[in-house]
C-alpha cells in the first residue's frame, strides 16, 4: 500500500506529488551489473608502468643527470594496495594499456549505427536489473544514464540505451561524477513517487580507464571499468522476490577543484591545451582525504537523523569504492566504531574504484542475506564535491 501522508518528515524524496491522500512508495527492485572481460591484477600493471619509467628514465638521462628533469620513479603492488586497497580491476581493453609505448585503451570509435560501446554495457546490466525484478521494457517509462563521462555530447547516451531496450516514454543524461547514481536514483524515486512513472532505469555504464593517466604513479591504479543498473518502481506494482523501500534520499554539493578533469569540447579552440595531463583525471589526493571523509560521515548522520533512524540500527553501508582508507574513516564517523566488513563490504579490491558505479555493485553483491525490516544506507562521493546517500529498508 502507498504510504500515508501523515508519515515522518524526511522519509519522502523531495518534489513528490500528492495523489489524493497518497503518494506512491518508491522501491529498488531489481539491480543488475556488467563486468567487463578483462582482469587487469596490479602485478600486470606495475610491470608495464614500471617498463615505462625504465624507458623514460633511460630516455632523458642525460638532462636528468643535469638536475634539469626529474626522474620518474617505479611503483609497487605494495605500494598501490597501502595507498588504496586495490589489488586488480576490470577493464574494456587491457592490451593498450599495458603496453607501455601506448599505456591508453585501444576502443575503437564505432559506426554511427551501431550500438555505442557505453550503451552496450549499460543495456547488459539494465537488462539484468530488469530480469532480476521480474519486470520487461514495456513496464519502464523513463532511462536515466547516470554516470562521469559520456563518450560524446550528443544525442543522450540515455536515449541509446531506452531505444535499444525497447523502451517507451522518456530518457536523459546525468553527470555528477562519481555521485551520478545516487542523484540519479533521487530523480527516478520522486518520478515513480509522484506517479509520473510506473518504473524508471538508472544506469551508469563507466569506462574509467579512458580517462586515466596510466603513466601518473600517484593515480595509474585507481579506476576499473563497469556498468550497474537499478530498477526503481512502485512498491504495489512490485513483484521482486526482495524489494528495498526507498526510505529517504538526500543530496549535497560543495564546489572543489580537488579532483578535476578538464576534457571537454572547449579544449580543440585551444591548441595549446590539447594532450596536457588536465584532460585526463587529476586529483590533490590528501586534500580530498582530509576534506571529503568528514562532509561524508555528516551527511550521512544528518540524514538518518532526519528520519529518526540511529546509525547503529543500520545493517548495511554500501558505500562508493574509491579508497580502502576512507571507507573505513567515513563508518567509523558514522558508527563511533570500526565497521566490520559486513557491515561496510568493499569490493573495490577486485573491481577498483569505478566512479558512480561503485556503490551500486556493492549493492548489488551484498543484498540477498538481508531480511525484512534490515535497513541500508547507500551513499556516494566525489569530485564536485557531490555527496548523496540513500537509505533502504527491506520489505
Amino acid at each position: 500500500m502507498p504510504l500515508p501522508m501523515s508519515a515522518p518528515k524526511g522519509v519522502y524524496a523531495a518534489g513528490a506529488r500528492i495523489e489524493g491522500n497518497y503518494m506512491h512508495q518508491a522501491v529498488i527492485s531489481g539491480t543488475g551489473l556488467f563486468t567487463p572481460p578483462h582482469a587487469v591484477s596490479n602485478e600486470m600493471l606495475v610491470e608495464a608502468f614500471n617498463l615505462y619509467v625504465a624507458r623514460y628514465n633511460r630516455d632523458h638521462a642525460a638532462e636528468i643527470a643535469a638536475g634539469e628533469r626529474e626522474p620518474l620513479a617505479e611503483s609497487s603492488c605494495e605500494f598501490i594496495v597501502k595507498a588504496s586497497g586495490i589489488r586488480q580491476r576490470f577493464l574494456m581493453d587491457k592490451e593498450g594499456v599495458l603496453d607501455p609505448e601506448r599505456m591508453r585503451p585501444n576502443l575503437p570509435e564505432r559506426n554511427n549505427d551501431q550500438l555505442s560501446l557505453q550503451a552496450e554495457m549499460a543495456v547488459a546490466a539494465a537488462r539484468q536489473a530488469l530480469e532480476n525484478a521480474d519486470r520487461s521494457p514495456t513496464d519502464v517509462d523513463m532511462v536515466i544514464v547516470a554516470c562521469s563521462n559520456m563518450q560524446r555530447a550528443y544525442p543522450a547516451m540515455a536515449i541509446e540505451v531506452q531505444q535499444a531496450l525497447g523502451i517507451a516514454g522518456f530518457a536523459f543524461d546525468m553527470n555528477v561524477a562519481c555521485s551520478s547514481a545516487t542523484f540519479g536514483i533521487q530523480a527516478a524515486a520522486n518520478a515513480v513517487q509522484s506517479g509520473a512513472v510506473r518504473a524508471a532505469l538508472v544506469v551508469s555504464p563507466e569506462i574509467c580507464s579512458a580517462h586515466l593517466n596510466f603513466r601518473d604513479r600517484d593515480s595509474h591504479f585507481i579506476f576499473g571499468d563497469a556498468a550497474s543498473a537499478v530498477l526503481i518502481e512502485r512498491a504495489d506494482q512490485a513483484r521482486s522476490p526482495q524489494v528495498f523501500e526507498v526510505l529517504g534520499t538526500r543530496l549535497a554539493t560543495v564546489f572543489s577543484n580537488a579532483i578535476r578533469n578538464n576534457f571537454g569540447f572547449l579544449n580543440i579552440c585551444d591548441e595549446k591545451g590539447i594532450g596536457q595531463a588536465d584532460k585526463l583525471f587529476v586529483q590533490q589526493g590528501r586534500k580530498v582525504f582530509k576534506e571529503v571523509c568528514p562532509m561524508v560521515g555528516e551527511h550521512i548522520v544528518g540524514h538518518l537523523t532526519q528520519l529518526g533512524i540511529a546509525p547503529d540500527a543500520v545493517r548495511r553501508f554500501w558505500l562508493h569504492q574509491a579508497n580502502l582508507s576512507m571507507n573505513q574513516l567515513i563508518s567509523r564517523r558514522v558508527l563511533g566504531r570500526d565497521a566490520t566488513e559486513i557491515e561496510a563490504p568493499v569490493i573495490l579490491d577486485r573491481y577498483a574504484n569505478t566512479s558512480s558505479a561503485g556503490s551500486i555493485i556493492a549493492f548489488h553483491l551484498h543484498r540477498k542475506d538481508l531480511v525484512a525490516g534490515d535497513i541500508g544506507v547507500i551513499s556516494s562521493f566525489g569530485a564536485g564535491y557531490s555527496v548523496g546517500s540513500v537509505v533502504l529498508r527491506v520489505r
